[in-house]
């Protein structure tokens, strides 16, 4: 078997030629050929001629046969190649159908940023160049051990021989594996790094979550292959708001219109999609998928509730909301805990409370040690007002009322009152209160 390097071919199709020479020119100084048709049919014929290839990118619309069909056809023509289909945002379901059928392994948006296509692709054809080497190496071994078989039955003194080479061999396979393993990783933490690219709010939280998450989730006490997934979860969570609007994205969902507020919940499903067709990958997937389901059954997608939402998915939510009320929201470690932990047994599963409070001391470098009976000042929403609070400052009205006194103790006609307030004459902002640290 030959050891010189094989030259992996990239094969792209598009009825619209100034879309074809736009990827050649993004890729022209790589290592690796270039191929291309205008069609579907055009695109299987040329596969016919060709070997070693180890990506197809098509166009998703395109007169005959669309790029899901393509995809799914040429699956018998080139079974080894890496597949995606370019499509634009309205074409999410051929992009599903080019995953579910077509064995593709994701979609890549038009239109695309050069620099951010020009990474996935030269990813894609190391993957396939990792894994072309991993077959090759496995027959290079399949191949010794015949031939030491044949050598045991005729010669046994041939044994002796060849086990050095044999051994390096082995070794050539494990440390090719070892790379591909690695490779899988960087794949993961890249992905990861493009969605938070979206601005500087997002830098390091899908890190900061993962941290929290897996810590969290060590603490609970699950087991190590566990871990694995959740931290591959927490790296990916908001990989389905890639290609989402930014004006839905840089939004609370509190002030979200009706409008926004579907398509930014689409986004759970969109993430575990996007994964879905690396097997390794789906139960990273299903977590993606429910950490918006909130503990009393009123989230999203599914409006699972309590127990039936995977643990995994539990932790990544409470760590995900403790992220961004620190980082993003800009509450100290103490606040950020007791704001989330008004939401308990409503959101946030309440038997993760202890666990959090633990691990959270730690996962920040400058976050001093937390006490667990503080008292904080918040500024919080009417819904989250309770009774036993302790308002800080005056609350006044929209239109300039005295309406309660700081200092005043709430109870729960003071609450409904105020709840009213915010409906008919709403403050300009909320409601600044005492809150016990324990929640």
């Amino acid at each position: 078997m030959s050891d010189t390097p094989i030259r992996p071919t990239v094969l792209f199709v598009d009825d619209e030629e100034n879309i074809l020479k736009a990827l050649q020119r993004l890729v022209m100084d790589e290592e690796f050929d270039t191929e291309i048709a205008n069609s579907g049919d055009a695109g299987l014929k040329k596969l016919t001629t060709l070997s070693d290839v180890a990506l197809i990118v098509s166009d998703q619309r395109m007169p005959g046969m669309n790029g899901a069909e393509f995809l799914n056809q040429s699956q018998q023509l080139a079974p080894d190649a890496i597949r995606m289909l370019l499509t634009g945002y309205s074409d999410i379901s051929a992009a599903a159908d080019a995953i579910n059928k077509g064995g593709a392994s994701r979609y890549l948006n038009k239109p695309w940023n050069d620099d951010d296509l020009l990474q996935t692709l030269k990813a894609a054809v190391e993957t396939w160049k990792l894994s072309n080497d991993n077959k090759r190496l496995q027959a290079i071994v399949q191949a010794q051990n015949e031939e030491m078989k044949q050598w045991n039955e005729n010669l046994k003194n041939r044994v002796l021989q060849q086990t050095t080479a044999i051994r390096k061999k082995a070794d050539d396979l494990n440390e090719a594996l070892i790379q591909l393993k690695q490779n899988y990783s960087g794949i993961i933490n890249a992905f990861s790094g493009l969605v938070e690219l979206r601005g500087q709010k997002a830098q390091q939280h899908a890190r900061n979550v993962m941290e929290l998450a897996v810590a969290a989730a060590r603490e609970y006490g699950l087991m190590p292959e566990e871990l694995e997934i959740i931290r591959t979860a927490a790296l990916l969570h908001d990989i389905g708001e890639i290609g989402m609007p930014n004006n839905v994205l840089e939004k609370s969902q509190d002030y979200m219109t009706q409008d926004e507020f579907r398509v930014y919940s689409q986004h759970p499903v969109r993430g575990q999609m996007a994964i879905d067709s690396i097997a390794d990958l789906r139960p990273a997937g299903v977590l993606i998928r429910h950490h918006h389901e909130n503990f009393n059954g009123t989230g999203f997608p599914d409006k699972l509730a309590g127990d039936d939402i995977p643990i995994g998915a539990r932790i990544l939510a409470y760590a995900d909301q403790l992220d961004k009320a620190i980082t993003i929201g800009g509450d100290t470690a103490e606040q950020a805990l007791t704001r989330i932990e008004l939401g308990l047994s409503i959101k946030l599963d309440p038997g993760l409370q202890r666990v959090f409070r633990k691990i959270a001391r730690y996962a920040y470098f400058t976050m001093p040690e937390i006490d667990p009976n503080a008292t904080v000042e918040l500024e919080l929403k009417p819904e989250e007002l309770r009774a036993g609070m302790i308002l800080t400052k005056d609350l006044i009205s929209g239109t300039g009322m005295m309406l309660l006194n700081k200092g005043v103790a709430l109870d729960a006609v003071k609450v409904e009152a105020i709840q009213r307030y915010y409906q008919l004459d709403p403050p300009l902002h909320g409601v600044f209160a005492l809150v016990h640290g324990k929640g």
